[in-house]
């Protein structure tokens, strides 16, 4: 009896387990499944009284509509989402691989106050930033300019990614950069042809978490813009609320086009990580 009721628990409790991942799965597709459905919907059918989950009449007016520039300039905003995102992006992950390096490789003074300090980024909001940065931008006239987003996306960024590529760096053995040392490599080619290509699925990784800082940063981008040629979506599509041609469709496929890159982004890291091993490299 007693291993009947052990068997019997287990199932009861895989059984709680998978219902509630259901329900938790459930609660955050929902408004995702709610967006999905309203792009599809007409405009009237979207702000209907009574609801419907799925639309009676499927359409893809709103996708067609965010991609006219006399309604919505989508494009521009994507144009510029993309350089500085990109931009901004590949830049501190190239500062990040160099400084990761120094500080789980090299001994120097200072090395562990300088590791403890980028913690502290944790400690202060982004907020708190926008004063001194705005002076600094205004001061040297970059303000409303793609230039200056880029420059405090890469300050944003920056700590975080060295500490990721730090704790990425330190996992990989140092035998190997002996024996590349020994084959007559320094340290910058150890970077490029051991450290690198071990840790290219980090390296990834840490590159999405940058360009999702930078293409989901609101709060900067509409301090620092006062053009709407240089917006990014999230501040273009945030304008759009205040245009005569807001419709909730809009809205929805809007969102849902620039959700695409971000998920994109997401999935290849992912896939990396999960084929990503160091057994090529100390074999032999």
């Amino acid at each position: 009896m007693p291993a009947v009721n052990t068997k019997s628990d287990k199932m009861l409790k895989r059984a709680f387990f998978y219902v509630g991942m259901a329900l938790l799965l459930f609660i955050c597709l929902f408004p995702f499944f709610i967006m999905l459905m309203t792009a599809f919907k007409s405009s009237e059918e979207a702000i209907a009284t009574n609801p419907t989950f799925f639309p009676e009449q499927w359409t893809l007016r709103h996708f067609v509509d965010i991609f006219n520039p006399d309604i919505f300039p989508y494009l521009t905003y994507l144009q510029n989402s993309l350089m500085v995102s990109l931009t901004a992006s590949l830049i501190s992950v190239g500062i990040a691989i160099f400084g990761a390096y120094a500080l789980s490789r090299l001994n120097f003074r200072w090395r562990i106050q300088i590791n403890a300090s980028f913690y502290m980024v944790y400690m202060f909001s982004g907020i708190l930033l926008i004063v001194p940065l705005f002076k600094l931008i205004s001061g040297f006239g970059l303000y409303d300019t793609r230039t200056s987003l880029i420059i405090i996306m890469i300050v944003q960024t920056l700590p975080t990614a060295i500490l990721m590529l730090n704790s990425y760096f330190e996992t990989i053995p140092k035998d190997l950069e002996e024996a590349a040392k020994i084959d007559g490599l320094n340290r910058v080619k150890v970077i490029f042809y051991i450290i690198i290509p071990l840790s290219f699925a980090g390296i990834v990784s840490v590159f999405v978490y940058c360009f999702m800082v930078a293409w989901n940063d609101f709060l900067f981008a509409s301090i620092f813009f006062s053009s709407s040629e240089n917006f990014t979506l999230p501040v273009g599509l945030y304008s759009l609320f205040s245009t005569p041609d807001y419709v909730w469709g809009r809205m929805m496929a809007a969102s849902i086009v620039t959700a695409i890159p971000v998920v994109i982004l997401y999935a290849i890291s992912e896939s990396l990580i999960k084929g990503n091993t160091t057994d090529g490299g100390v074999k032999g």
